[in-house]
C-alpha cells in the first residue's frame, strides 16, 4: 500500500507539472515549455495506462464498472485524446484545460478509492490528498514571492534610472528587462500550481462530504487570489500596461497572497 501509495502521488505531482509547462506554453508560445510538458504527459499517460490494465486484468474474473472504474477511464481518455489534438493541433487553451478536468477526476479516483480495510485507507488517502495540496500550493506560494521581490527591484531600478541616480547596488542587478521577464516566468510557474491546489482541496472537501466548506473564507479568498494573478497575466498579455503598472499589480497581488496566508487562515473552520 505504500508503493501504491507512493506511485499515486508521483503520478500526480507529474501530471502537474506537466500542466504547468503547457499553461507557459499557452500564455508564452513556448516550445520548449509544450515538448516538456508533452514529453511529461506522455509518461503519464503510459502510468495510467499500466494502472487501467492492471486494474482490469485484477477484477476480470468479478468486473463490475462502478463509478471509480469510470472516473479512471474518463481521466485517461481525456489525457489520450489531448495528446492527440496536441499532435495533430495547435489547440493550447483547450489541451490545458481538459487536463486540468483530468488531473482532478484522476485525483478523485485515487482518494476516493481505499483499498484494504476501508475506514483507515479512506483516512490515508485523505491526509495524502491534503499533502498535495499543501505542497502544491506552498510552491506556488514561493514562486509568487519571487515574483514580488522582483517587482521591488524593478520599481527600485527604474526610479533610479528614471531619475539618473546611479548606485554601486545597481551594478549587481539585471536590466530592467530581464527582470520584467524573470517576474512573468515566476507568476507563470505560480499560478497553475495555485489552481492545482485549490482543486485537490475542493476534491477534499467534495470526499469529506462537508460542502459548506466551499463558502470557508480561505477558499473564497484563495480563488480571489487566483483570479488576480490571472487578470496580470491578462493585462501583460493583451493589454497596452506599463511594466511599471504590472509591477505594482504584482505587489498589490502578493499583498493579498500574505494576508490569505497569515490572516484568512484565522477565520478559516479547517486551515489552522
Amino acid at each position: 500500500m505504500v508503493t501504491q501509495g507512493w506511485m499515486f502521488d508521483g503520478i500526480l505531482y507529474i501530471y502537474a507539472l506537466s500542466l504547468l509547462f503547457y499553461f507557459s506554453d499557452f500564455v508564452g508560445a513556448n516550445q520548449n515549455a509544450k515538448r516538456m510538458g508533452t514529453g511529461l504527459l506522455i509518461f503519464v499517460w503510459v502510468l495510467q495506462t499500466i494502472y487501467l490494465v492492471f486494474n482490469i486484468i485484477q477484477m476480470r474474473a468479478d468486473f463490475v464498472f462502478t463509478l471509480f472504474e469510470a472516473l479512471l477511464l474518463f481521466s485517461w481518455l481525456m489525457v489520450t485524446l489531448s495528446l492527440i489534438l496536441n499532435h495533430f493541433f495547435r489547440i493550447e487553451p483547450l489541451v490545458f484545460f481538459a487536463n486540468v478536468i483530468g488531473f482532478a477526476v484522476l485525483a478523485l479516483h485515487f482518494f476516493s478509492h481505499p483499498m484494504g480495510s476501508p475506514e483507515i485507507q479512506q483516512g490515508q488517502a485523505l491526509n495524502e490528498l491534503l499533502f498535495i495540496h499543501a505542497t502544491l500550493a506552498i510552491f506556488s506560494y514561493a514562486a509568487f514571492s519571487f515574483a514580488a521581490i522582483l517587482s521591488g527591484m524593478y520599481l527600485f531600478l527604474h526610479r533610479q534610472l528614471k531619475g539618473k541616480y546611479w548606485s554601486p547596488a545597481m551594478k549587481r542587478m539585471p536590466s530592467l528587462e530581464k527582470i520584467e521577464k524573470y517576474t512573468f516566468y515566476s507568476i507563470l510557474s505560480g499560478f497553475p500550481l495555485l489552481l492545482l491546489s485549490l482543486v485537490l482541496g475542493v476534491i477534499w472537501i467534495a470526499l469529506r462530504g462537508e460542502n459548506s466548506l466551499l463558502l470557508d473564507p480561505k477558499v473564497l479568498h484563495s480563488t480571489f487570489v487566483l483570479l488576480i494573478y490571472l487578470a496580470f497575466l491578462f493585462l501583460r498579455k493583451f493589454s497596452q500596461s506599463s511594466s511599471s503598472r504590472l509591477a505594482w499589480w504584482n505587489l498589490g497581488a502578493f499583498a493579498f497572497m500574505i494576508i490569505n496566508f497569515l490572516v484568512i487562515n484565522l477565520l478559516s473552520g479547517f486551515h489552522q
